[in-house]
């Protein structure tokens, strides 16, 4: 048996699985729970009950029994690790809420969820303080605080997130994530005009080497894995350019690395080189301009927009949006003022 774990960025953990050519008839719950550690069986059959484990590009039953050589794809929603959650209650912004998921929206400066470093004080620290306040119903399978969290975005990029509150829920978006049905827009302001007014960035990202947190892109067959990102530009105002990105995939800092990768960083992404002057003339009053500027928008000028997906329930059609943040908006705001002052542009 060949098994390989593609653990994704966003919420979900797919396994794929070549049964041997030796293999004999078993039931596919029983031949997952044999082979799956730390995957329980009730979990495996909710699985397949939501047509999150197929054979064969094909969705199967419970009483399905394994062939030799077939291929089965299982997807999961990622265990969060609650018993070192902390309830805190926190001012949570909350665009949306009923009995099986929520919008929230998260502002810039805020971690999604506890790690090294940060225990307390995130976005799930307040979620699983608020879901314990209303006495939510626990899933059968489930653990008493868990979030629900499906996706995620970096500390300094604000924007919308949906969250699960329910097992079956998380389960069905997160096959959403996984099929690449859930409709994600992005807006970013960049460094420069970039080379064509729309386009696509098809780049594996992985590791940068030589650096512990920072991610690069990669040619296909280096290492990483696939990430694809399709960008419009909105408005260009030569020195800066005010763009819109729709994901198909969602690998950690996918827009940050891939518009550093085409020499356009997100405008003061410390991370990336968006912090440097990347555009512009030399001159004193000019850089006093830019500095100006990073003090305006102090965090990498990314917004999670737009949020799109088919209720898991109501099988209704569900879209959210959030305008440009405040800090955002005045950094627009403030190089519009200077080009439109400018006599000549250098």
């Amino acid at each position: 048996m060949q098994e390989e774990q593609d653990t994704q960025e966003d919420g979900y953990d797919s396994f794929t699985i070549k049964v041997d050519p030796g293999q004999s008839p078993i039931r596919i719950d029983k031949f997952l729970f044999d082979r799956l550690s730390s995957v329980s069986r009730n979990k495996i059959q909710k699985a397949i009950k939501l047509g999150n484990i197929k054979v064969d590009e094909q969705v199967i039953k419970a009483n399905h029994k394994i062939s030799p050589d077939e291929v089965i794809l299982v997807v999961f929603p990622k265990s969060s690790s609650p018993d070192h959650v902390i309830p805190e209650a926190m001012d949570l912004d909350i665009r949306y809420e009923d009995d099986y998921l929520m919008i929230v929206h998260k502002p810039a400066g805020l971690v999604v969820h506890p790690g090294v470093g940060n225990y307390t004080g995130t976005l799930v620290n307040g979620l699983v303080h608020y879901l314990q306040e209303r006495k939510l119903p626990v899933m059968e399978g489930n653990l008493p605080d868990r979030a629900g969290l499906v996706h995620r975005i970096d500390k300094d990029t604000s924007g919308l997130l949906v969250i699960a509150k329910q097992d079956d829920t998380l389960y069905h978006l997160a096959k959403q994530f996984f099929d690449h049905t859930v409709k994600r827009e992005y807006i970013a302001i960049v460094w420069g005009e970039l080379p064509e007014p729309k386009g696509t960035v098809d780049l594996f990202i992985g590791r940068d080497p030589n650096h512990r947190i920072r991610r690069k892109a990669f040619p296909e067959g280096e290492q990483g894995k696939r990430a694809i990102t399709h960008f419009e530009v909105e408005t260009s105002l030569y020195y800066v350019s005010k763009v819109k990105f729709h994901l198909e995939t969602g690998r950690t800092h996918q827009i940050r690395v891939h518009m550093a990768h085409l020499g356009h960083p997100i405008f003061n992404d410390t991370l990336y080189r968006g912090d440097e002057i990347r555009k512009g003339t030399v001159f004193t009053k000019y850089k006093q301009f830019v500095h100006n500027c990073f003090k305006v928008c102090n965090r990498h000028a990314l917004h999670a927009k737009s949020l799109g997906f088919i209720h898991p329930v109501t099988q209704e059609d569900m879209y959210f949006e959030a305008p440009l943040p405040e800090d955002m908006a005045s950094l627009w705001k403030k190089w519009n003022h200077y080009v439109e002052h400018k006599k000549e542009l250098l």
